[in-house]
């Protein structure tokens, strides 16, 4: 009893069932060469088997006429390999469709393996199994549907094609602002540094070359977070900055934030809620280098908790305080 060695099951490399359309075909195996390419998968021997091993399958399902060949002798496969004295004798192939002009019946076990097999009889150059020993080979694209070609496979098998890809990157204001070196990790498991300009705004786009599929450019799309603190209104940077009651009314010296740390400011005597002050060059930087203002707008604040001093002091502050903030209210009445 002979058997068929390393028999492939062309379907199952694939992921797919035998009643799979060619367009479905044509799609699971993008997929699968894209993920298992080698050059995604540097050094990976596991993933270039896989890639091959994808392409063969691809070469003999794409075809109509290989894929029929393929199904009628695959029928005959046991568990073990093809059993010359119980395989029932397919029907003959002939014409030029898969480069076969012999029209005698094929037996599956006069075949020592597969291999032998899917070249002779479909006409596909398959490749040996570099696990046992033997080279690897591929099927030249561009032979004639009667010839046979067996060679090995190049290191550096052809590459896909060129093309660009684009990536979203999120960050904080703080970061946005001040730019420098950022790692950042792709949806296909890379690492890159990357050299951040300052100033970057939301919808910005980062262009790094060489960086996409193949020697394509990586586009990175800049989302910069809201800010608990600031807001930005073009190039100009909004605040809130709590005073004290008696800040308001004698004005002086206050801290303010701003993105390059906190600085000093003067409010005026007097100042009231809602009211804007202006730190020049202290917004946010413009393509031309310049930057906007920041804009602090005041917010008075009164204490929620007061000591016996504090108390004693407001309520003789009530006393004999003069200002009539409702006098023109009462007047109207």
């Amino acid at each position: 009893m002979q058997n068929l060695q390393n028999f492939r099951d062309y379907y199952e490399i694939l992921g797919i069932t035998k009643d799979a359309t060619g367009e479905e075909i044509k799609k699971v195996y993008r997929r699968l060469a894209r993920q298992y390419h080698p050059d995604l998968n540097p050094g990976n021997k596991e993933a270039e088997e896989k890639f091959k091993d994808i392409g063969e399958a691809y070469e003999v399902l794409s075809d109509t006429a290989r894929r029929s060949q393929y199904d009628q002798f695959s029928r005959y496969w046991k568990q073990k390999g093809f059993v010359s004295n119980k395989a029932p004798k397919p029907k003959s192939w002939s014409g030029s469709s898969n480069g076969r002009t012999s029209t005698q019946d094929v037996d599956p076990g006069q075949f020592n393996d597969f291999e032998s097999f899917i070249n002779q009889v479909i006409g596909v150059g398959g490749r040996k199994d570099t696990r046992n020993g033997g080279s690897s080979t591929k099927t030249d694209p561009f032979r004639t549907p009667k010839s046979r070609v067996e060679y090995t496979v190049p290191k550096s098998p052809p590459r896909t094609p060129r093309r660009d890809i684009e990536a979203r990157l999120t960050l904080p204001l703080e970061k946005a602002y001040q730019g420098g070196k950022e790692r950042i990790r792709l949806e296909d498991g890379r690492s890159l540094e990357v050299n951040m300009p300052p100033g970057m705004v939301t919808g910005q786009t980062i262009r790094l070359r060489n960086q996409g599929i193949n020697g394509g450019d990586l586009y990175l799309k800049i989302t910069v977070e809201p800010h608990s603190l600031f807001k930005l209104d073009g190039f100009n940077i909004f605040c809130q900055v709590p005073v004290t009651p008696c800040e308001a009314v004698l004005g002086g010296q206050v801290e303010a934030p701003t993105l390059d740390g906190p600085v000093k400011m003067t409010i005026p005597p007097g100042v009231r809620t809602g009211q804007r002050l202006r730190l020049a060059n202290k917004g946010y930087p413009g393509e031309n280098g310049k930057r906007g203002d920041q804009l602090v707008e005041i917010q008075i604040v009164t204490p929620k908790n007061l000591t016996s001093e504090e108390r004693e002091l407001y309520e003789k502050l009530r006393e004999i305080e003069t200002f009539k903030p409702r006098a023109d209210l009462l007047g109207l009445l």
